[in-house]
């Protein structure tokens, strides 16, 4: 008796060890890219600058953050570099086959759309840059004329092109298989990290002693132990785990190409490597940016720690075009790990027999352009992002629920045969496709993971909220599965 559910795909097929190419240093490059965005850099340095904290608090907090996120993608990254499977894949041990499909239709949702808000701020860069090219080549009063000047949808004639040109540079990148996307990925890392030690090295040339002294002044590191540090140490914490939770549940997409457990074990230790020189660098650049802004008697009552706003004040048309290239490029290996990739694989698990890489390429460029191209007349105005936000809640209780079920329940084996091939007495079937202990689990997880988020009660600790609903969906999984 056959239930009809389509399971095999090439894109969802275990990597045979042969194919399994990522070392140590490509998984650097991976977290490299992860932390390397405008929200990052704008995030660090603005918790080491402006909200008066001990700098000894927020550097502990953030490793300690880096350290719970490591904990957690090699928990979720060893079943899938072990055997080789996607995160979608994986999921259907837990879930059910019916099961995986629909519940990873929750992290495609969210892929999609901050794929498509991703690509909108992509397009902003691109926009800037063609608006400089004609500028400073064509007669200045052009961008004046009506052209330029008429809006559909509050985007002009240069936003919809840098808009479509984002997705299609994109749909080229993206849609060439993980080998590519490796290269890449790496290729961005250094490129960026080179692209902050040269700017870092262009701020300071001339005001060494200067930067370093205030350096000194603006992360003061007396007192760290004391009563008063704890919440500002559980904040840093929380909003430094938050920032990276989204990569979690979505890790397996990128391990199961990781050659050996070692390679996975110390590549994702970087992660803590990262955060100290991308901490350092953002650092010195938002005092190093200070400095020359007072010494040119244009001071900012705060310190600036966003690049667009840097770049604005500098005022320096080479400096801003090389800035704005190495945020596209930033922002284009994000925008490929964080949404791009596990939408891809969870999309393709709902249609394996209709989707394959260039074809879900483009259908993820249609959906992410009418959500680009809504973004800032409706969707930004709506409320879109809350919505995304709740959905969101999801994937802590689902983490759970996953390594409940693998390492406790499952006892880290798995049915190969099952998990590809709808046959009879499939042991990952259970209920029609459908696991109804772990649907059970997840809801919990959820109403919990949901409640702190946006309860105003639970303001100081709603950055753990993915954190409390994980623990929530695997002690309740757990029990139902050891009820005696």
């Amino acid at each position: 008796m056959s239930h009809n559910i389509d399971l095999r795909n090439f894109e969802l097929a275990a990597v045979n060890p042969s194919n399994k190419n990522w070392e140590a240093g490509d998984l650097f490059c991976f977290w490299a890219n992860t932390i390397q965005t405008v929200i990052g850099f704008s995030l660090i340095a603005s918790l080491y600058l402006i909200y008066d904290l001990n700098s000894g608090i927020v550097l502990l907090g953030s490793l300690v953050a880096s350290l719970m996120i490591y904990i957690l993608v090699s928990l979720v990254g060893h079943p899938s570099q072990k055997h080789g499977i996607p995160f979608p894949v994986l999921l259907r041990m837990s879930m059910g086959l019916s099961g995986a499909k629909y519940i990873g239709f929750i992290r495609a949702l969210v892929g999609i759309f901050m794929f498509g808000v991703q690509t909108f701020f992509i397009s902003k860069s691109i926009a800037y840059l063609i608006r400089i090219f004609i500028y400073y080549n064509f007669d200045k009063q052009i961008l004046e004329s009506e052209l330029f000047l008429s809006f559909f949808l509050e985007l002009n004639i240069i936003d919809w092109f840098s808009l479509i040109f984002s997705f299609y540079i994109q749909y080229l990148i993206f849609s060439n298989g993980q080998r590519f996307n490796k290269k890449f990925l790496n290729f961005s890392a250094i490129f960026v990290y080179v692209g902050l030690i040269i700017f870092l090295i262009i701020l300071i040339s001339e005001n060494y002693n200067e930067v370093f002294q205030s350096l000194k002044l603006n992360t003061s590191s007396i007192e760290m132990i004391s009563k008063k540090n704890i919440m500002p140490f559980i904040i840093v914490t929380g909003t430094i785990f938050s920032y990276f939770s989204i990569i979690i549940i979505s890790f397996g997409d990128f391990s199961r190409y990781v050659k050996s457990p070692d390679a996975l074990r110390f590549g994702n230790l970087s992660l803590l490597l990262n955060m100290i020189v991308f901490s350092l660098l953002s650092t010195t650049i938002v005092i190093g940016v200070d400095i020359i802004l007072n010494q040119k008697l244009m001071g900012a009552e705060q310190l600036i720690t966003k690049p667009m706003d840097i770049i604005g004040k500098i005022d320096n048309t080479f400096l801003t075009i090389i800035v704005l290239i190495f945020i596209l490029f930033s922002s284009l290996s994000t925008n490929l790990i964080s949404n791009y990739i596990p939408t891809q694989n969870t999309l393709i698990n709902l249609m394996p027999s209709k989707l394959d890489l260039k074809s879900f390429g483009m259908f993820v460029f249609l959906l992410g352009l009418i959500v680009a191209g809504l973004w800032p007349s409706i969707l930004s105005l709506v409320g879109a992002a809350s919505l995304i936000n709740s959905l969101s809640a999801f994937f802590g209780p689902i983490f759970g629920v996953i390594i409940a079920d693998y390492y406790f329940v499952k006892r880290e084996e798995i049915n190969h045969k099952d998990l590809f091939f709808d046959r009879e007495n499939n042991i990952y079937l259970y209920s029609n496709g459908w696991n109804y202990k772990a649907l059970y689990s997840l809801i919990i997880g959820f109403i919990f993971s949901f409640s702190i988020l946006w309860n105003y009660s639970f303001q100081d600790i709603k950055t753990f909220s993915w954190l409390i609903g994980s623990l929530i969906s695997f002690l309740i999984y757990y029990l139902l599965n050891n009820k005696k």
